[in-house]
């Protein structure tokens, strides 16, 4: 299978998942903020790893959100059956994807390593007159 038609199954099962969590019951899930970032279906299309992100979420909940996504998981999977046209409905594995905790773990870092402004000025200053 060609990867560009991969990475749009990727995308249109990711979206569907996204758009399906809206409508799941379970409190585990409907109480808290899931973002589905994102999705990759195995190439022969029986299974696919869904990352999802929880705004605000201690890590001590994240294994009980786990659970109620594994919880909703037959929902999920009639919704990509139903939206999207595939020989086979993937089984869903969810892993927690903690890219924006680390972005602003590594933004917060930089920040305290910034050079003054000031400093950095006069720095360029003295360089620029030596030529």
């Amino acid at each position: 299978m060609p990867k560009y038609r991969r990475a749009r199954i990727n995308d249109e099962v990711a979206r569907v998942i996204a758009e399906a969590l809206r409508d799941v019951k379970d409190h585990r899930v409907r109480d808290e903020m899931i973002t589905i970032t994102s999705c990759d279906v195995s190439g022969d299309l029986k299974f696919a790893k869904v990352y999802f992100s929880v705004y605000g979420a201690k890590p001590e909940n994240i294994k009980e959100i786990k659970k109620g996504l594994y919880s909703a998981a037959g929902f999920l999977r009639r919704a990509i059956a139903e939206k999207i046209n595939l020989r086979i409905t993937p089984e869903l594995n969810f892993e927690y994807d903690n890219a924006m905790e680390r972005g602003a773990n590594i933004s917060e870092l930089l920040k305290k390593a910034a050079i003054p402004e000031e400093i950095a000025t006069d720095s360029f200053e003295d360089d620029d007159a030596s030529f």
